[in-house]
């Protein structure tokens, strides 16, 4: 007698013969183009007030560098280095040089350059979730991350077309020892997706190992490699006015190859910046323009990306709080900042619910709605963020795509169309007081695209979707990603440069990977 194995969530059993692939109504792969009016709730004069106190922090406070080659560098650009600490002071005048070199839109050019990526401009990229380290769906409940729920999220990451980019760990695996995780994850990013990859910066072994890979997947000489952007990485800033170690190499490193750098301050307004918004603004620009006045020092043009994550804090629990009204607003102050320096802008689709729920869909709206009226070029965490980022969550990724894709569509020219033909008038004429408008030839002649068809929402009235099993948006989101799993068939990959990245990465495992401590 034969035993089928019983395979797991999403997973599929050896001896299932497979079927044709799975589908859902997805809108093609391309970049949002936002041209809506941004929101500006400062005025100028406030705008100045801002950069003012920024540039009074940096020359009469300071920001921490704890990296010795950062401060020789610094100190050899005319800054004030503190012999005794790792304090470091600049001249606004200096600052506002460095960051004239920094490029206001740029390229990055996966393996697949059909899904290359422009960041500048009125672009909107949008990045899978990054860095939880607790993973969550409905059959398995909330659990530490590991590396089969971090598989399965990249294989989510490549399905959804308004995905653009994989960027950090989706989950992070923590059955795999840290001194060989960076190997093994970018190898599956390379390997099951094929858009633009990132690279954590913690450490110099781990950031030149990503980057090797990701030139070996390119399929590029070295030479050949610098000449574009071809991978990124995020730093953040050790909140309040702290640059530690191993994000500072990373940057540095990539500025050196001259592969894009976002430098994101982590301010939490009451906690690690000050309780007011404005003034959290003010010290998370502080801290963001010193980290790229020193990478444009290193290598001008270098791109770069101003973050922003300034929310605020629960007063009661302490907990983070995102997707409130102080974060869009932060959001949209930080957006006027970064058009003042002529700088591409992240920011995040963040929430503080702990599951996929209504809570976490009205944070999540919030913070997408600031990203879009801010203009924000890079969104990180657009899909399956829970819990303020402790939680990739398989429900809310699908959630979250079904409104990644509503914006999509909301931000097509076609819907801003002041043609006579989309004007109608002839239309309306034919139909009159008394017809309908589902017959007329103007209706059957668009009728199949006139609108978003959605893959997730349930447009039927009550009787229908009792009738249909009652089933509520998290459990459909449930059976699609088993369905988008159990059916996935990794992007075409060259055979002799998947050797070459089995090669690099077996003998980097066998060398020890890179080390565990700083």
């Amino acid at each position: 007698m034969d035993v089928v194995k019983k395979s797991r969530p999403g997973g599929r059993s050896r001896n299932k013969r497979k079927s044709s692939p799975f589908s859902i109504s997805q809108t093609p792969w391309s970049l949002p183009i936002n041209n809506d009016n941004f929101i500006e709730p400062v005025a100028l004069e406030g705008v100045e007030k801002i950069h003012n106190t920024a540039m009074r922090i940096l020359e009469d406070i300071g920001i921490e560098f704890i990296n010795e080659e950062a401060k020789s560098i610094l100190k050899r650009a005319g800054c004030k280095v503190d012999p005794n600490s790792d304090n470091v002071k600049m001249d606004r005048n200096w600052v506002m040089e460095m960051i004239k070199n920094a490029p206001q839109e740029f390229e990055i050019i996966p393996r697949n350059k059909k899904n290359k990526v422009i960041i500048g401009g009125r672009h909107m990229t949008f990045v899978n979730v990054s860095s939880p380290p607790n993973v969550m769906d409905l059959d398995r409940g909330r659990r530490p991350g590991d590396f089969d729920s971090f598989k399965d999220l990249l294989k989510l990451t490549q399905f959804f077309n308004c995905i653009h980019v994989a960027g950090g760990y989706p989950v992070e695996p923590i059955d795999i020892h840290s001194s060989i995780r960076h190997l093994k994850c970018i190898y599956q990013k390379l390997i099951l997706t094929d858009k633009v990859c990132h690279a954590y910066s913690l450490g110099s072994e781990r950031v030149e190992d990503a980057i090797e890979m990701v030139r070996i997947a390119s399929g590029l000489k070295e030479e050949e490699f610098q000449k574009q952007a071809r991978i990124y990485t995020n730093i953040n800033s050790s909140s309040p006015l702290k640059h530690d170690w191993p994000m500072l190499d990373g940057a540095m490193r990539f500025a050196r190859k001259k592969q894009p750098v976002a430098v994101t301050p982590f301010t939490l307004a009451g906690a690690m910046a000050p309780v007011t918004i404005v003034g959290a603004v003010a010290q998370s620009i502080a801290e963001g323009l010193a980290a790229i006045a020193l990478l444009q020092y290193i290598n001008p043009g270098c791109p770069v990306i101003l973050g922003t994550f300034t929310s605020n804090v629960d007063m009661k629990s302490g907990a983070p709080a995102f997707g409130t009204p102080e974060y869009i607003r932060a959001t949209q102050i930080t957006g006027q900042m970064a058009r003042y320096y002529n700088l591409p802008l992240r920011s995040s689709n963040a929430c503080a619910a702990n599951a996929p729920d209504g809570q976490a869909m009205w944070e999540s709206l919030n913070s997408l709605w600031a990203s879009a009226t801010s203009g924000t070029n890079l969104v990180y965490h657009s899909a399956g963020w829970l819990e303020g980022g402790l939680i990739a969550s398989y429900e809310k990724f699908v959630m979250d795509c079904e409104v990644l894709q509503q914006f999509k569509r909301y931000f097509e020219p076609t819907l801003c169309d002041f043609s006579e033909n989309a004007l109608a008038f002839d239309a309306v004429s034919e139909v009159g007081p008394t017809g309908h408008f589902f017959g007329c030839q103007h209706t059957q002649e668009r009728y199949t695209d006139a609108f978003y068809s959605p893959f997730l929402s349930d447009w039927r009235n009550f009787e229908a979707w009792s009738e249909a099993g009652g089933e509520w948006t998290h459990q459909r989101a449930n059976k699609i990603w088993k369905k988008i799993l159990e059916e996935f068939e990794p992007p075409p990959i060259e055979q002799s440069i998947k050797e070459e990245l089995d090669e690099f990465v077996e003998r980097r495992i066998k060398e020890g990977g890179a080390p565990t401590d700083f």
